[in-house]
């Protein structure tokens, strides 16, 4: 009973991408971004995003190396 079970939702679970749909087209933008840049973002800024993950990644690496220092006295 459980192997039929088991080959029952296989199928089943196979099956399901027959049952997908296509995603609607986007809708037409009429043209290129602002500035000659293009739809979505391609000429977002991401130097201040990244410099504040580096400074973030950095300061919780301190504060490990400060509390494993603590720890041990």
């Amino acid at each position: 009973m459980k192997k039929i079970f088991f080959v029952l939702v296989i199928f089943l679970v196979s099956l399901m991408p027959l049952f997908a749909q296509d995603p609607p087209p986007p809708p037409d933008q009429g043209g290129g971004g602002t500035n000659g840049n293009p739809i979505g973002g391609g000429g977002a800024p991401i130097g201040s995003g990244l410099t504040m993950l580096l400074l973030m990644g950095a300061g919780y690496g301190i504060k490990k190396v400060y509390d494993s220092k603590q720890e041990k006295e």
